[in-house]
């Protein structure tokens, strides 16, 4: 069994390697380019975009979901298995709570990066109308990031406090960790307070969480549009958002076993109970996609017959198939088997799931609009079609690097995986206070 001095050399922060200044500054040249692009956006309009008066939203708004998608990992991964005593997630809890803030801190930026005068976002705050699903969003948004940055932080104090012992030699390092632990000491007081506070903000995150996917959904749901005016879309979102959040947090966790020598914490038996509940998490969506498709196909009104059209044997056929065959029923059939849970073949499936959650969002958002029920008369061909600008593309790949670079920043400065409940678990946390 390691001792706790052992436990805290293993956990806590280490500095950039070579590779990691080199990644780290790639994604800061790509925000700058996405940066330079927004710019023009700023000065020349939504026209250098190509969403007209057909496609209103576009990559943006895809975008957009997909962080909101990804955010639900905070609650799949931190509440639900920490509610459910399931200790085995332990290691994962921190990196699930990461990937949480960036993505909803992106999500958010994101909806102000769509909007064609963002120096009016304040109106949404002061003139907003409660009757507006967009208000509902932005309510939920925001408190889902409150209250994620707390579940992030809470848990943090006390490995604050072990930082700043283990860190005493150098002193700015020891002054801000020790400034972070608000004086934590790890009196039974604190530990009341500590475990309570969490386990409040473990409930409280489920139906925000919930509640933010299913607002999400109304947005699209409360139309009239063909592939968007379903009841089902709340847990169709839900049931998405989970698949994608699995796949993030398997992804970075791989990733980070690999950079940071987390063998030892992040082991084997994790990528494979994660490989079992992504093939949960895939079968669920799976019925929902079937639901989605096989109701209007059956009633088959003509807007929703155009729509599938294009979906299964239109211009968004090959997309279709390859989202749906290649980001859910191939990990699925991967992940059945114990030599594909193993940790490389769960990080490829992992990753094959991200990717098509990020395309199957731009397939719920994009061919929808170019098939209103009021077509409008005599506009260019072009406004009939919509393929992303340059310009949307460095954006939106801006916003992915922002997302990472968040992530990148955090995973520096705080340990990846928690040492007050390692210790705790191990047996060893008394030695803490000696």
């Amino acid at each position: 069994m390691k001792d706790l001095n052992n436990l805290i050399q293993d956990l806590a922060p280490k500095k950039f390697t070579v590779l990691g200044k080199v990644w780290t500054g790639f994604l800061i040249l790509v925000i700058i380019a996405a940066l330079v692009c927004y710019y023009f956006q700023l000065r020349d309009g939504l026209i250098i975009t190509e969403m007209r008066d057909y496609a209103l939203w576009g990559v943006y708004i895809s975008n957009f979901v997909f962080f909101v998608a990804i955010s639900l990992v905070g609650s799949l991964m931190t509440a639900i298995l920490r509610l459910s005593g399931a200790n085995w997630s332990t290691p994962l809890t921190r990196i699930s709570e990461i990937i949480a803030v960036a993505a909803i801190i992106m999500a958010g930026l994101t909806i102000i990066i769509d909007m064609g005068r963002p120096d009016r976002i304040l109106y949404l705050f002061t003139h907003g109308r409660l009757q507006s699903p967009i208000i509902w969003d932005v309510v939920v948004i925001s408190t889902y990031l409150v209250i994620s940055l707390l579940l992030l932080y809470y848990p943090l104090l006390p490995d604050f406090a072990i930082l700043k012992r283990y860190f005493s030699k150098n002193g700015t390092a020891s002054k801000w960790y020790g400034k972070l632990s608000l004086n934590w000491s790890g009196t039974e007081q604190q530990n009341k307070l500590y475990n309570k506070s969490i386990r409040i903000l473990s409930i409280m995150i489920i139906p925000v969480a919930f509640g933010i996917h299913t607002v999400t959904a109304w947005l699209f749901a409360t139309t009239y549009r063909p592939g968007w005016d379903s009841t089902n879309f709340g847990p169709y979102f839900i049931a998405g958002a989970f698949v994608a959040g699995a796949g993030a947090v398997i992804t970075i966790m791989f990733f980070l076993r690999k950079s940071h020598g987390l063998e030892n914490y992040i082991t084997d038996a994790h990528f494979d109970k994660m490989g079992k509940l992504l093939v949960l998490l895939c079968l669920l969506y799976l019925y929902f996609n079937v639901n989605e498709y096989l109701v209007p196909a059956y009633k088959m009104t003509v807007e929703e017959g155009v729509h599938l059209n294009e979906l299964f044997l239109g211009q968004y056929a090959a997309l279709f198939y390859l989202v749906i065959v290649g980001g859910l029923i191939v990990p699925i059939i991967v992940l059945l088997s114990p030599k594909g849970r193993k940790p490389f073949p769960v990080f490829i499936m992992g990753m094959i799931v991200v990717l098509g959650a990020w395309w199957k969002r731009y397939l719920i958002v994009t061919p929808t609009l170019l098939h209103p029920f009021l077509p409008i008369q005599g506009v260019p061909e072009s406004w009939h079609h919509y393929y992303p600008s340059t310009m949307e593309w460095i954006i939106t790949f801006g916003t992915l690097a922002g997302a990472l670079l968040i992530i990148t920043i955090l995973v520096r400065y705080v340990p990846i995986i928690p040492i007050h409940e390692t210790a705790e678990e191990m047996g060893i946390a008394e030695t803490e206070k000696n």
